[in-house]
């Protein structure tokens, strides 16, 4: 093996060991990439000096900001406007239906990366206040990344942020232009929630959330790890409750923890009780 090959993988492990993210050989020109603002701060010169530093006793800050350096944070609001608009018309009135004695919903988004996410769902329940007033709702926003979730819990954004998703209406009516950014109303803010954690860790309030975000997380997953996950996604998921996944992923042959739900493209219900599949099967042709 080659001294940058076993440079790369020195890395490409620290990654795996510290996230459960896998960087296959055909993906690891990212490095470079991914880690020439770290260069050019310490002075490093390449990925051998950088493999060298890290074998050295007492680095782990280093280690950390590598890793923060090499993870994806590519996120923006109302990603995919198609399946928050089975989220609005669908799934979150059944959940009202079912959840009308308690009147309380709980919903965890598992890498939510600077928060885009979590607030395009707050800013959705916010956008019908009649439907909602008196209800509690919380959502949790989760993210491996200490970084991406410290700027998610100031809930402000720069300019090409807040453009990206977002209308002008809803800009003006969620949102503040402050000397820091744009700046997330407290009527938006006060539902959520930010943490920093591994989806790998067994979740937070284990079978407690009406409904389950993990969206483009698990791609970087090696199969064992991906069923780890869903492992996890499935023990904090409410028995009638829902998970949706990206545009790319699925359950199918992944996992026996969930199957796919009728409600909508990317939704799935635990399999052990069948969710809420059978209940919206009604509601599959109104939203795709």
């Amino acid at each position: 093996m080659a001294v940058e090959d076993a440079s790369h993988k020195i890395i490409a492990d620290l990654l795996e060991s510290r996230t459960g993210q896998t960087l296959s050989e055909s993906r690891r020109w990212r490095i470079s990439t991914a880690l020439s603002g770290l260069f050019r701060e310490f002075g490093i010169q390449n990925v051998d000096q950088l493999a060298c530093m890290l074998e050295r006793p007492g680095e782990h800050q280093l280690a950390t900001r590598v890793v923060e350096a090499m993870l994806n944070n590519e996120t923006y609001f109302f990603r995919d406007h198609a399946y928050f608009a089975t989220l609005a018309n669908t799934v979150l009135p059944e959940l009202q239906r079912k959840r009308a004695d308690s009147k309380r919903i709980s919903i965890w988004s598992a890498g939510c990366s600077t928060g885009q996410e979590v607030l395009s769902l707050a800013m959705t329940l916010a956008e019908q206040p009649g439907r909602w007033q008196d209800w509690k709702i919380d959502i949790l926003g989760t993210d491996v990344s200490g970084k991406a979730i410290a700027q998610a819990r100031t809930g402000t954004y720069s300019q090409f942020e807040i453009q990206r998703g977002i209308s002008v209406a809803q800009m003006l009516n969620f949102f503040t232009e402050t000397k820091q950014g744009w700046k997330v109303a407290d009527k938006v803010l006060e539902m959520t929630r930010f943490e920093q954690q591994n989806i790998l860790d067994y979740p937070p309030m284990p079978g407690r959330f009406d409904l389950v975000l993990c969206r483009n997380v698990l791609l970087y997953f090696d199969p064992d790890t991906r069923r780890q996950a869903f492992d996890r996604l499935a023990s904090a998921t409410a028995p009638d409750g829902l998970l949706m996944l990206g545009a790319g992923e699925t359950v199918v042959g992944q996992t026996d923890k969930f199957e796919p739900a009728a409600c909508g493209s990317a939704m799935y219900s635990p399999k052990a009780v069948g969710g809420v599949s059978s209940i919206l099967s009604s509601a599959t042709s109104k939203v795709a």
